[in-house]
């Protein structure tokens, strides 16, 4: 059972020595080697602290020691490098630790954000890179990697560059109340700013609000024990499983649980994807209680992702393609949008890369799967309309999967079962 760790480290710092380490600050001046300084001193029972009313510049990557019983508290702001040349120049560096702020393991580790509107912000200065279309050397935002009893709380990310929340390889992390804001201000789009990726075990997310221009969830191979609930999601490409199998590499993802989530003028809402030619399986999926809102595919299903740059759409009748097992979409209610014309943002290919074949854009579940690899898959209580007020669809192939999937299985009208 997930735990709060605050909880846990607040008693540890009363009944055993904690020590504090306020993080030194120099006006123009790069903060982090002070810190990269010291920090391994406060590797256990400690707090360290980016004290509230300053502004510190974080212009070099942060790679923290193993921890054990420490909290990160990020109450003042935080600025990455204004220059793009600066920041590729670290990324693209051989000692480069994975993301701007690299946690590489430890037990009973807190990251805490700041409830105050004005402070705790971490400023990523993305818009100049969507801006000019840069994504070469990107930086990942926060690894969170190989954590067991982790908390991740109240942080606020202002105009990421790229991606934020990674999680691999940790168990039993509670990740709640973070705010994401990656909104372009022009018409460029805020390309690959995924809000969190679940890479491990035991995982609680839960009101997390995020605005972006990729997944808001994207659960990864090796994740077991997964739940998202009471989120928010603007501008993503959904709540998705993968994409798994890519290379024909063996994946393996258990007991997935979405639950009680807004998602507003999203890509998609639910969105499983796996590459052709991929291995293992997705096991017991659900996503429910899912009110969407303007979204072009409410729920997408497909064994047949591929990079339309390598080539058209390959084909396979293995049946040694990555399994799906006891998939539920259920209590779906919301808006389709068919506007006329209409191109997502990501779209930079013609056709866009999330052009489906024979699609209406009225669909409200596509179930793109292959014979003798899908089984329990189930959509059922979808209450939807369009925005043209143009009868819903679904598109299913009544080949593929013989079961009652809670919906006539057919390119057509929708027809629930």
């Amino acid at each position: 059972m997930l735990r709060s760790f605050s909880v846990l480290l607040a008693y540890v710092a009363i009944a055993g020595a904690w020590s504090t380490f306020v993080v030194p600050h120099t006006e123009n001046a790069d903060d982090t080697p002070a810190l990269m300084a010291a920090v391994s001193s406060y590797a256990s029972d400690a707090s360290i602290v980016f004290e509230a009313g300053t502004t510190y510049n974080v212009w070099s990557p942060i790679k923290f020691p193993h921890f054990t019983n420490v909290e990160v508290v990020i109450s003042g702001n935080i600025s990455y490098p204004a220059s793009i040349k600066t920041v590729q120049g670290y990324v693209a560096a051989s000692d480069y630790p994975g993301a701007w702020f690299a946690f590489t393991g430890g037990k009973n580790v807190t990251l805490r954000g700041n409830t105050d509107p004005n402070w705790g912000w971490v400023d990523g200065h993305g818009q100049q890179w969507w801006d000019a279309k840069q994504q070469t050397n990107r930086p990942h935002g926060w690894k969170f990697e190989s954590i067991t009893n982790g908390v991740i709380r109240d942080m606020k990310i202002y105009k990421p560059i790229a991606w934020n929340f990674a999680t691999s390889k940790s168990d039993n992390v509670h990740i709640f109340s973070n705010t994401i804001l990656a909104s372009s201000d022009s018409s460029s789009f805020p390309f690959n700013t995924d809000g969190f990726s679940a890479g491990g075990t035991n995982m609680l997310f839960e009101n997390n609000h995020v605005v972006n221009g990729d997944d808001c969830l994207t659960v990864a191979s090796g994740a077991k024990n997964v739940t998202w609930t009471s989120g928010y999601c603007e501008g993503s490409h959904g709540l998705s499983v993968g994409s798994l199998g890519e290379g024909g590499s063996v994946a393996s993802v258990e007991d997935i649980l979405f639950e009680d989530t807004v998602m507003n003028h999203t890509l998609y809402a639910a969105r499983f994807k796996s590459w052709t030619g991929g291995n293992g399986a997705a096991v017991n999926i659900t996503w429910r209680g899912i009110k969407f809102i303007d979204v072009m595919f409410p729920i997408y299903v497909t064994q047949n992702y591929w990079d339309q740059s390598d080539g058209p759409r390959p084909t396979s009748s293995s049946t040694d393609e990555t399994h799906v097992e006891n998939f539920l979409f259920e209590n779906f209610t919301g808006v389709i949008n068919d506007t006329p014309g209409y191109v997502e943002g990501s779209c930079i290919t013609d056709p866009c890369w999330y052009y489906v074949s024979g699609a209406t854009g009225k669909e409200v579940v596509i179930l793109d799967l292959y014979p003798g690899t899908a089984t329990g898959i189930v959509a059922k209580d979808l209450s939807a309309s369009t925005l043209s007020g143009a009868p819903i669809a679904a598109m299913c192939n009544s080949s593929v999967i013989s079961t009652d999937v809670g919906f006539k299985c057919w390119d057509g009208a929708y027809i629930p079962t």
